[in-house]
């Protein structure tokens, strides 16, 4: 399993298939526990953590674009 805890969120452009998909999943299945409202906290340390819907949406964008760019050099 692709372990993303201690990568940077803010750049994607290190990180590989694996770990941007494991990343997507997480976002969206954030998102769907947002809005089913179940307010359940994510711990400190989660990549996530403190996130709201309109910021996962916009990684889940920044992911697609990491995902292309990952694509065209190989």
């Amino acid at each position: 399993m692709a372990k993303i805890n201690n990568k940077n969120i803010n750049d994607l452009s290190d990180w590989n298939m694996k770990e941007l998909r494991k990343l997507k999943i997480n976002s969206k299945n954030r998102i769907q526990s947002l809005e089913m409202s179940q307010k359940s906290e994510l711990s400190k340390s989660h990549i996530l953590s403190g996130m709201d819907i309109g910021e996962l949406k916009e990684i889940i964008l920044k992911i697609h674009r990491a995902e292309k760019n990952l694509a065209r050099s190989n």
